[in-house]
């Protein structure tokens, strides 16, 4: 780290990588994600270069924090090979539908995770108090295993760092549609970190019931499908933050999937970005250090302007303004394989926020909200 910067302003970490690294032509992440939000926040004039910073990959020891060195090694020799035997891939879940054998399948990883290290250090040597990294919210790796599209556990090796070097009360919340399992279960007994998840009912990984407390670090929030913008705002008001304000969080860390927008193809929730990025800016006061995160979203659209409008929320900006002649260039030169793709609505292209998506507040969610509480 060469560039101190002030407290004052948050800290974008980003990286090329990203551009052009893909999963596969058929996998959901063939989109691009993070290069698009990048692309968006400074088409929108809401990214300055001084703020900006690039992101180092983590080493293989750094990764050894929480994966097993041996896990990492396979990465490594599968990246290199562009290919896994069959003992490599059934004991490591690698070469497979969810976890492909792809160009970039080790440096991408580590360099989410090496985003989140230089999150967690930039708050620890107090350079920033807000750090975005929106590649890093990989919250379903195990730590000899990938998961759900995770190779590595970003989040974790983050939260570690803190850890470390001294933190005391980290609080964890998952916006994602998919429950975050691989958190959860790193700092299940684990009582200087509360993980919150906010995850839609039935969905893959199968876990995070409002009733698993996980060793008893862990809050879950399970919603049904449909859910929307007002049952958000109710389980943010009504759950999270008090069990944040009674747990007196050091530092914030806060994952922001973008799969339980509407738009997206692998949830039923029903969100818009708004509900989003209410969500953020309702719990940054939680703590006075904040290290937010991506997640899931695919959909290139959905994704990508999400993401932008969380960094102008953290940077003190509107999201909910018309987009710049540039960014609706950048919004109509993306492409995306799926039939939605082909014929995409006209406000992908030239709105940045989406029409509100309230709705009744329904008893399973009073229900989970009453249940994390009791």
């Amino acid at each position: 780290m060469t560039r101190p910067t002030p407290l004052d302003r948050p800290v974008f970490i980003g990286s090329e990588i990203y551009r052009g690294s893909s999963y596969g032509t058929k996998h959901p992440l063939s989109i691009p994600r993070v290069s698009t939000a990048i692309d968006l926040s400074r088409a929108m004039g809401w990214l300055e270069e001084a703020v900006y910073l690039d992101t180092p990959m983590a080493t293989p020891r750094e990764l050894a924090r929480f994966h097993a060195p041996d896990y990492v090694e396979a990465l490594r020799r599968a990246e290199a090979a562009q290919h896994v035997d069959a003992a490599t891939g059934e004991r490591y879940n690698l070469g497979r539908l969810e976890n492909p054998v792809f160009p970039e399948m080790y440096r991408r990883p580590a360099t989410g995770a090496g985003s989140a290290l230089l999150a967690a250090r930039l708050l620890l040597r107090g350079q920033a108090d807000t750090v975005y990294s929106p590649a890093g919210g990989t919250h379903h790796g195990r730590p000899a295993r990938a998961s759900g599209f995770c190779y590595v556990n970003a989040p974790v090796l983050g939260i570690l760092e803190l850890l470390d070097h001294g933190v005391e009360r980290v609080l964890y919340v998952d916006l994602d549609a998919h429950h975050g399992d691989g958190v959860q279960d790193a700092f299940a007994e684990d009582e200087r970190v509360l993980t919150v998840s906010v995850h839609e009912d039935g969905r893959w990984p199968f876990t995070g019931k409002a009733e698993d407390r996980a060793g008893g670090m862990a809050r879950n929030l399970p919603v049904p499908p449909g859910f929307n913008d007002s049952e958000l705002a109710f389980l943010v008001e009504a759950a999270i933050l008090p069990l944040g304000r009674a747990f007196r969080p050091q530092v914030l860390v806060l994952q922001t999937g973008a799969d339980a927008l509407a738009d997206d193809p692998l949830s039923r929730l029903e969100l818009s970005n708004r509900a989003l990025w209410d969500a953020v800016a309702a719990l940054l006061p939680l703590a006075p250090q904040a290290m937010v995160l991506g997640g899931g979203g695919y959909n290139p659209w959905s994704v990508g302007r999400c993401w932008a409008g969380i960094w102008a929320v953290l940077a003190g900006l509107d999201p909910a303004v018309a987009p710049t002649a540039e960014a609706e260039r950048v919004l109509r030169g993306l492409t995306w394989a799926r039939a939605a793709g082909r014929n995409p609505p006209e406000h992908w292209f030239t709105t940045m926020a989406d029409d509100p998506r309230p709705g009744p507040l329904r008893d399973p969610v009073k229900r989970v909200a009453d249940l994390v509480l009791a």
